[in-house]
């Protein structure tokens, strides 16, 4: 991108960010008539902090005024215009905490936020497993793999540590993951007993061997998992499984024949199953799995519990349901 690109959509951005249609939008538009690729989301995001400046700038008389209307007696009506701005703001506040899958209905512009998000957590240092739930057959599962799993080093685009698969296609689906899993240091999980309540209508269903088909599954992805160079010196395998307790026999019977498997566990928290339902997921020597909790660490500043305690400070009301999680999980898992 040049510097006459940069002023061209810094002044289409100016222009039309005041009109009832997306500004991001007409940035996109301008974007392929000329040719044009951004460096990634932080452009456009310096982009409109340009604009808010414009708007603090111009109507700073007017923003000063309603700064003091919320020590001022009187003044509601000033008041209930800063009560509708703070709510307008609460779903950009968030929107950057969910799975792939919110991304991808925004289209170019949500997965290059997906993107970003990977690469500023894997900056921050944590291992990052994107839910993407991806197979095919043929080619087109080795461009999942690829774009998915692969990451464009030459464009600065960085890949998940590890993503989801489905294996309902059969290994040949799976293969092309598991070879950038094992050539580039990465893994996935497969998914063998999930969390959504009509799950059982398939994954329940009694085969003639008297398992079910989440167990033989489960049989099947271990015998993946234990393939040449893929285990560890810990044993575990960069081949894992999607495993959720809701029927805890059954993942009691999963967890024994998927010795070389890491679990993913989701369904804690909002989705109802507890600590020590997860626990089953577990080893005995305590390893063996992680847990998955989404809304309710997302969303804790919902929580009456933590709004008591930290008011509307939602980060602190988010990193104290995060912590509450890993207590849960450490008072039932052996350590």
């Amino acid at each position: 991108m040049s510097y006459l690109d940069a002023i061209i959509l810094g002044v289409i951005q100016g222009l039309t960010e005041f009109l009832p249609i997306s500004s991001s939008g007409h940035l996109v538009l301008t974007e392929a008539a000329l040719g044009v690729k951004q460096p990634g989301v932080s452009f456009e995001v310096i982009l409109h902090l340009g604009t808010l400046f414009s708007v603090l700038v111009y109507f700073r008389s007017r923003i000063i005024a309603l700064v003091r209307s919320v020590f001022a007696k009187g003044m509601r009506q000033e008041r209930a215009i800063i009560g509708y701005l703070i709510l307008g703001t609460i779903p950009a506040g968030v929107v950057g905490l969910v799975f792939k899958d919110f991304f991808e209905r925004y289209h170019a512009h949500g997965m290059r936020a997906y993107l970003e998000l990977v690469r500023y957590a894997q900056e921050a240092g944590l291992l990052v497993i994107g839910d993407v739930k991806r197979a095919d057959i043929g080619h087109s599962t080795t461009q999942y793999a690829k774009a998915q799993l692969g990451g464009m080093k030459h464009a600065n685009i960085a890949a998940p540590d590890a993503v989801t698969v489905n294996p309902y296609f059969g290994y040949d689906a799976i293969r092309p993951f598991v070879d950038i899993a094992r050539e580039a240091g990465r893994g996935l999980f497969v998914l063998v007993q999930t969390s959504n309540e009509s799950a059982a209508e398939v994954q329940g269903l009694t085969l003639s061997d008297g398992k079910t088909v989440c167990q033989s599954v489960g049989r099947i992805v271990q015998k993946w998992a234990a393939g040449e160079g893929l285990v560890g010196g810990s044993g575990y395998s960069c081949i894992g499984a999607v495993v959720s307790p809701r029927d805890l026999k059954s993942t009691e019977v999963i967890r024994a024949a998927m010795p070389n498997c890491i679990f993913l566990v989701p369904g804690f928290g909002a989705q109802g199953r507890t600590a020590d339902e997860v626990a089953r997921c577990f080893k005995p020597d305590g390893t063996g799995a992680i847990v998955n909790a989404s809304r309710s660490v997302i969303y804790a500043f919902q929580n009456d519990s933590y709004r008591d305690r930290y008011g509307e400070d939602w980060r602190r009301c988010v990193e104290q349901g995060c912590r509450d999680l890993v207590s849960a999980i450490l008072r039932v898992v052996p350590s």
